[in-house]
Formats: structure tokens, sequence, C-alpha cells
């Protein structure tokens, strides 16, 4: 018998090695794909540029599959949390969020995007939230002046790896009205003053959120958006 009737043909080896290439790269892109929720919640280029000054390349979206399977989901938003969960809800991003929330899947919450990780919000009423971490969102207190606007100071109230290479009391860029009250007062590692002390860092398993914007705070509000993506991605890099 000849060899060569064994020799498998040469297309057939290329057309196998094609489909393995193919889904080795899909599988590493959903390891260390970075998304950026698109919820019509404003703030989403400073987002972006951002993420992008750190050497990753992120993906915005309103598809609720990819924010299921990303390795890192970033919820960020500005404007009214009513108005807020109507459109997430109408996208079917809340029930996706949500599923993040019960895989204990990477999550970073910023300002608004804080305040939807709550089971109801004041603003516009007592509003249904996401109830990713059981709370509630209140109003500011009305002896200072509303919104909270500018920098003010975070005090990390336990360690964290979020805070990595930030120092306690930093100050960060902050625009907001109401504030998150979680029942779990642990879940408080960082708390501002404006006031009264409220929560300005908020960490549930791998679900991390911020009042103050990241984004607007220089420096340091990057390195957190660095300590976030290590976390999220194990390490790896876009």
């Amino acid at each position: 018998m000849s060899t060569h009737q064994f020799d498998i043909p040469t297309r057939f080896i290329y057309h196998v090695c094609f489909i393995r290439h193919r889904s080795a790269v899909f599988i590493q892109d959903m390891n260390t794909k970075i998304v950026i929720v698109d919820y019509g919640a404003g703030n989403l280029r400073s987002v972006v540029n951002a993420v992008r000054s750190l050497g990753h390349e992120p993906h915005l979206t309103a598809d609720p599959a990819e924010i299921t399977s990303a390795a890192a989901v970033i919820l960020p938003g500005v404007g009214e949390g009513s108005a807020a969960m109507t459109e997430l809800t109408r996208l079917g991003l809340a029930e996706a969020l949500q599923e993040r929330g019960k895989r204990n899947l990477p999550l970073l919450g910023v300002c608004l995007g804080l305040q939807v990780l709550m089971g109801t919000t004041e603003e516009g009423g007592d509003v249904p939230c996401l109830n990713i971490v059981p709370g509630l969102v209140r109003k500011l207190p009305e002896n200072h002046k509303i919104p909270h606007m500018g920098w003010n100071q975070v005090k990390q109230l336990r360690s964290h790896t979020i805070f990595e290479g930030i120092p306690d009391n930093a100050y960060f860029y902050f625009v907001h009205s109401y504030y998150a009250d979680p029942q779990d007062k642990t879940a408080v590692i960082g708390a501002t003053d404006y006031g009264e002390q409220f929560c300005s860092v908020l960490a549930q398993g791998s679900v991390i959120a911020t009042q103050f914007h990241p984004e607007k705070s220089g420096e340091t509000g990057l390195r957190l958006y660095g300590n976030f993506l290590r976390l999220a991605l194990g390490g790896r890099t876009c």
C-alpha cells in the first residue's frame, strides 16, 4: 500500500488551522475585551480616551450579549436616575448587567453608574434600579450647595486593590446631587464629606463603583481605571 493514500490534503490542513486560529482569536478577544456601556447617559468619549491612554482599546456597545461576555465592563453615566433606568431597561441592558452582577463578573460603575447599581433611587420618585448592590440612592443634604461639583477628598475606609498606588485622602472630581447608601456598610470602601459623609467608592466582590469621575481626575483617576482593568483582565493586556 502506498504512503500517499494516508496523506491529508494540504487544503484540509489549512482549513483546520484557520478554524483553530479564528477560534483562538475569538477566545482571546472575549477574555480581554473591555466594554463601555452606551445607553445615552453621556460622558462616554472621556471614558474611552482614559482607557485608551492606558494602552487598551475599549468597545462602546449597547449589545446585552457583549456586556454579559466581556472581561471588563465600565458603566458610566451623568444625568437623572429614573431616566437612566428607563433606557437601560428599554435596551435590554438592565437584565444583562444584573446577570453580570449575579455571576460576580468585573463591573465598574461611575457616578450615575454607581447609583443605578442600588435597589431604589429617590431621584424621580422611588424608582427601582438594578439591585446588584441592595440599597437606596438619597439626595445630598440641603445645607450645602447642590450639585456637589468640583474636587473633594476620598477617605479610604479599608484596603483594596482598587486603591493601589493611590494615597489616602486623594482628591477626585465630583458632579452629583444624589449619593448611594448601600444596606451593607462593609461594601463602602471609600467615603467623602459634603455636609455629611457619603459613599464615594463601593466594592462588592468584582463589582466596584465610584461616585466621582476618574476620567476627570487626572493621573490619580487614571491609576484607578488601571487598577480596575488589571483586576478584571488578570494581568493581561489587550
